[in-house]
């Protein structure tokens, strides 16, 4: 029996996130980690002194399981051009079909939203599944 020959690069794609306990890690992890967990507001003026943790939690809202205190760089679904139904600023399930933000176009019509169809055809309804991947077909295929 062959043994089959190992890949190039035994690396995993999974990397390891850390979670920073200390305020003064934060300059450290910037520089080399483009994603880490704090395990304490950075805002928060009186840290304890034994782990330099916030003594208050970060989730005001009990049912919240994360809550985000700051973001570096570009999200595609909300600083780039998307599909109204990966819209972040109005998401699809919660807001009104018709709501869009400067950077949404239409699936259908893959012009910007919103489109001449977006009402009287309901493109502001379509989303990547079922007829509305039919129309977008047939829609690219005849201009």
């Amino acid at each position: 029996m062959k043994k089959r020959a190992r890949a190039v690069s035994d690396e995993s794609p999974i990397r390891a996130i850390a979670c920073l306990k200390k305020i003064d890690d934060i300059k450290r992890f910037e520089e080399t980690d483009d994603c880490f967990i704090l395990g304490f507001d950075p805002t928060e003026s009186t840290p304890n002194k034994d782990d330099n943790v916030s003594s208050k939690p970060l989730n005001k809202d009990a049912d919240d399981d994360i809550c985000v205190l700051a973001e570096k760089g570009k999200i595609a679904l909300r600083d780039y051009p998307h599909s109204r139904h990966l819209c972040l600023k109005f998401p699809f399930k919660t807001t009104p079909s018709e709501s869009y933000c400067e950077k949404c176009y239409c699936y259908v019509c893959d012009s910007a939203a919103p489109c001449m169809y977006w009402t009287v055809s309901r493109h502001c309804a379509a989303e990547n599944s079922g007829h509305w991947k039919d129309k977008r077909k047939v829609r690219k295929t005849t201009y």
